[in-house]
């Protein structure tokens, strides 16, 4: 059975419980101190019933995961009624600078996941799937240094430039497609390795906004070549969305980030941040 053929119907959707992952993307990779050095991958993880956190694996973790799915569920696999096509991960590399390999493997990685919360429910609701993505005390306690890769989570999508004035195109500021990048929702652009892709804003550091084949939609810099950039301009405010709860009401601020992207406050400057916002709004 071909992969798009076996992915789950509106009503195997609604029958999971809140608590199964239906989307997860890698927001960025942290370097950890052991034996040897390695690096994590930080993955912004999204519930069917609304809520979200953040989970850091390994790369062999998924291959350990993927490793334990080819046995019960692969085409081959005879430890199962049921079978599937699941989804390729990438190989192993044994040479190679380690922060490179990582940063490598981000966008394959995130494809794999996305595929993988898409076949049939009694593979999501296998111990091994939901134990990978399962928020951990391990989880719980890490306090992620930088999301580079998070996507802005509140953006309206503008009208493509064919519904405006005549655009001489060939100046137009624009990129070409390094990677395939599949837009987890209506907010992102997807497109294929090679596209064109018209240059509308930057969200961020990070992010820009863009149209390609009629459609418009925000999507990482780091998976597309700039051909011709976007008008200089000021520094863009970046913001991190805080949530503050108390015994009598709950408040969402939105917390001005001037520093770069790479270089996010921790948690604990974040804290603080908002601890002066809502106390000069409550003034």
């Amino acid at each position: 059975m071909s992969l798009p053929r076996q992915l789950r119907e509106k009503s195997d959707f609604d029958q999971l419980p809140d608590d199964v992952p239906v989307s997860a993307n890698i927001a960025d990779i942290e370097e950890k101190k052991g034996f040897t050095n390695y690096y994590m991958f930080v993955i912004e993880v999204k519930l069917k019933g609304g809520g979200r956190y953040l989970i850091f694996r390994r790369y062999r973790q998924f291959y350990a995961l993927h490793t334990k799915l080819e046995e019960r569920y692969g085409a081959e696999s005879k430890n199962s009624p049921f079978t599937c096509t699941l989804p390729i991960l990438p190989g192993k590399v044994f040479v190679g600078a380690k922060k490179e390999i990582a940063e490598s493997r981000i966008p394959i990685l995130n494809v794999y996941m996305k595929n993988l919360l898409c076949l049939p429910v009694w593979v999501l609701m296998d111990e091994e799937v939901r134990l990978f993505f399962y928020h951990s005390t391990f989880d719980s306690e890490q306090v992620p240094h930088r999301l580079r890769r998070l996507r802005p989570r509140t953006r309206r999508v503008k009208s493509t430039l064919s519904q405006g004035p005549v655009v001489d195109r060939t100046a137009a500021p624009r990129a070409e497609a390094l990677f395939d990048f599949s837009g987890t929702n209506k907010l992102e652009l997807s497109f294929k390795k090679g596209d064109l892709i018209y240059l509308l804003r930057r969200v961020n550091k990070d992010w820009l906004e863009g149209t390609a084949d009629d459609a418009t939609g925000i999507f990482p810099c780091a998976f597309v070549k700039i051909i011709k950039d976007l008008p200089q301009q000021e520094d863009t405010v970046n913001k991190v969305r805080c949530y503050y709860h108390d015994e009598t009401m709950s408040t969402i601020r939105d917390i001005p980030v001037e520093e770069d992207l790479s270089t996010i406050p921790s948690f604990k400057d974040l804290m603080e941040l908002m601890s002066f916002t809502i106390g000069r709004a409550r003034q």
